[in-house]
């Protein structure tokens, strides 16, 4: 019974080594690049939010396009509008502007 609990232990060991295992300099920069664009994102939702830190994680300016404004500002304007209502609405928007 002795034997068999030290070989558990043996075992068991190494995959407990790796859980304490520290984040590569890789994952620590992606890990320091994913706060610094979540703090930056802080105001921002939804398709906009989503846009920024894709933007962002990449490594990109983290500004948006022309046209992402455009669809910000009119998904800002759409409101609570849903379904068809909210499509008509967003089409009208985009073209005008």
């Amino acid at each position: 019974m002795k034997t068999l609990i030290l070989c558990f232990a043996i075992l068991a060991l190494p995959a407990y080594a790796q859980e304490k295992k520290e984040p590569s300099p890789a994952q620590k920069k992606q890990q320091e690049r994913m706060k610094a664009c979540n703090e930056k994102a802080a105001d921002k939702k939804g398709d906009e939010r989503k846009a920024f830190m894709s933007s962002c994680l990449k490594g990109g300016d983290a500004k948006m396009t022309p046209q992402q404004n455009k669809m910000a500002s009119c998904n800002k304007e759409a409101g609570d509008k849903k379904g068809d209502e909210r499509k008509a609405f967003m089409s009208a928007c985009l073209k005008k502007k």
